[in-house]
């Protein structure tokens, strides 16, 4: 049976056009700002390499989770030692992709195996990421399929990862002569027909390619491999290497230095918004100053008023006493103004006395006797004005539930 021919680059647009552009349930998960990237990637790799066709189906994955993913199935071709052929592989295309590398699997048929021990392919099939130097180092968003598959022709045509499973001959010792039958025509065994069969089969096309066996199976003795073309692989891979660590090296200081830079970004962005904080706090306080600033000229200017008019209208005999202008509201506080006033004139007469006695104006027996009967008037005040505060204190607290009903 024929295998159908690749899908066109049209139909493959068409397809994944309708595949990313589902919604709900059936929607692919990825993320909506990747999905022109991923079409991008898989219209490329069709076009690059028609043996790989882009489809949907169901990964899942090594904790048991199953999702629906984009794949390119197919072949992908190699060549080693001057022969071409084609290793069946499966490139899947994980949620986080592109911003991380996709998922190969080698997907050997019945008349292969993974060549054991191979150190790019687990036995399972699939691709060790950290083993080949272009998933290592994937970087978003210019590591791309097409590049994928290059490398991997490459690495693979270098040691192929797979190789067909050996045919097995059964060499039967010459059997015993039948039996003497009255049958005259035997049946013929299953196995006389075995190494024609064989043959047959051998002939067979493969859509693969004949792969060479595995060197862990048979022995064969191999001609000696030219030296210049030893070397020049061997420069080429190392070259291939060295490469790939200097450009992983790179990224690695482009990440630091990014961090770097988007830190202090944060820092950056952190102090301006202080400042703007700063800033509108500024102007709220020098609006409230502002008004401030006019309530105290508008009072300034009704109290100057007042005292003109009032200045008008006083006539040059009136002598303003400061003791009526202000009045106590009861008795009690009138006997506290009294005799806080009382108190602080014999202070202010101690401080004359003092002065006059450091001058020579009195003599210190008069200081004496006139500071002893001042501090015992002084005393008599202090002690009335404590009793007067008292009992204003127990009126007003007497007078506190009248206001609380």
């Amino acid at each position: 049976m024929a295998r159908p021919s690749p899908p066109g680059a049209q139909y493959v647009q068409q397809y994944l056009s309708t595949a990313l552009s589902q919604r709900g349930p059936a929607a692919l998960p990825y993320a909506e700002d990747a999905k022109w990237l991923i079409r991008q990637h898989l219209v490329a790799l069709a076009e690059a390499y028609p043996s790989l066709r882009p489809r949907a189906a169901t990964f899942t994955h090594d904790d048991g989770r199953s999702a629906h993913l984009l794949q390119a199935e197919g072949t992908l071709p190699i060549v080693y030692r001057g022969a071409a052929y084609n290793l069946p592989a499966a490139v899947w295309l994980l949620e986080p992709y592109p911003r991380r590398p996709p998922a190969v699997f080698l997907t050997p048929t019945r008349d292969m195996l993974v060549k054991p021990g191979h150190p790019l392919v687990e036995p399972s099939g699939l691709v060790r990421a950290a083993a080949v130097p272009y998933l290592a180092t994937w970087v978003f968003p210019a590591s791309n399929l097409v590049d994928l598959v290059r490398s991997l022709s490459h690495l693979f045509g270098l040691d192929p990862p797979l190789y067909s499973r050996p045919v097995t001959t059964v060499h039967h010792p010459n059997p015993p002569p039948p039996p003497p039958n009255s049958n005259p025509d035997p049946v013929p065994s299953p196995s006389s027909s075995s190494p024609l069969q064989s043959r047959i089969y051998s002939s067979l096309p493969s859509p693969y390619g004949r792969f060479p066996p595995s060197a862990q199976i048979h022995q064969p003795v191999r001609p000696t491999e030219d030296s210049a073309e030893a070397f020049r692989r061997n420069a080429v891979a190392k070259i291939l290497e060295n490469v790939h660590r200097d450009a992983a090296g790179l990224r690695r200081a482009q990440d630091a230095e990014m961090e770097a830079i988007l830190s202090v970004q944060v820092n950056l962005r952190g102090r301006g918004e202080e400042l703007v904080r700063g800033l509108r706090e500024m102007v709220e306080e020098k609006e409230g100053l502002e008004q401030q600033l006019q309530l105290v000229l508008m009072n300034t200017d009704v109290l100057e008023s007042w005292a003109r008019e009032t200045e008008g209208k006083r006539s040059a005999r009136d002598v303003l006493d400061a003791d009526e202008v202000f009045e106590p509201a009861d008795g009690l506080s009138r006997q506290i103004l009294e005799c806080t006033a009382a108190e602080l004139g014999v202070e202010d007469t101690i401080y004359s006395l003092d002065k006059a006695v450091q001058e020579g104006a009195i003599t210190f027996e008069s200081y004496l006797k006139s500071v002893r009967a001042l501090c015992r008037e002084q005393f008599f005040h202090r002690a009335t004005i404590a009793k007067a505060r008292a009992a204003h204190v127990t009126r007003l607290a007497a007078r506190v539930p009248l206001y609380a009903s």
